[in-house]
C-alpha cells in the first residue's frame, strides 16, 4: 500500500538519506538531519514516499511568493529509488506535490532540472510540466 508522509523526527528523515543522496550525490549521512532541519526553518519540506514498508520516493519543497509566480509551490528535489523507477511512484508523489500545492492556495508548481537529466525530462513533460525559463546561475564562492 502507498503511503505519501512528512518527514517529521529525525529517523524518517534519515530514512530518506539514500535515495536523496541519487540525486545529490555530494551530501554527506551524518549532515543530513541536520542540513534538512536548517531548511526546514526557512520552509523545506521532505516528502516521501512508501511502499510495503519501504521508502521509494522523495521530494524537497517549499512554498513561496513572488511577483511573477504569485504563491508557488516549488519542488527543490524529487527523485525516485533508481530500482523502482517506472513503477508510477514518481507520478504518485507529483500529484501529491501538485494536491499539496492546490490545497495551500498556491497558483503553480515549479522545479528546475539539470540539463542533463534527460529521463527525468522526459517524465516531467509526460505529468504536463513545460519548459518556461532559463534558470542562470554564477559560483559565487572558490574550490
Amino acid at each position: 500500500m502507498i503511503d505519501i508522509a512528512l518527514g517529521q523526527s529525525d529517523v524518517e528523515i534519515e530514512r530518506c538519506f539514500a535515495i536523496m543522496q541519487a540525486l545529490r550525490p555530494h551530501l554527506i549521512a551524518s549532515d543530513f538531519v541536520t542540513r534538512i532541519r536548517r531548511q526546514q526553518q526557512q520552509g523545506y519540506r521532505l516528502a516521501y514516499l512508501k511502499d510495503e514498508g519501504t521508502i521509494r520516493a522523495v521530494a524537497g519543497f517549499r512554498i513561496s511568493e513572488s511577483l511573477s509566480w504569485g504563491k508557488f509551490l516549488y519542488v527543490d528535489d524529487l527523485v525516485t529509488q533508481e530500482g523502482d523507477r517506472s513503477q508510477g511512484y514518481g507520478s504518485n508523489l507529483l500529484n501529491w506535490l501538485v494536491d499539496y500545492a492546490k490545497s495551500h492556495a498556491c497558483e503553480q508548481l515549479h522545479l528546475d532540472s539539470g540539463v542533463q537529466r534527460f529521463a527525468a525530462h522526459r517524465f516531467y513533460f509526460k505529468q504536463r510540466l513545460e519548459i518556461r525559463a532559463y534558470h542562470f546561475a554564477i559560483n559565487l564562492t572558490q574550490s
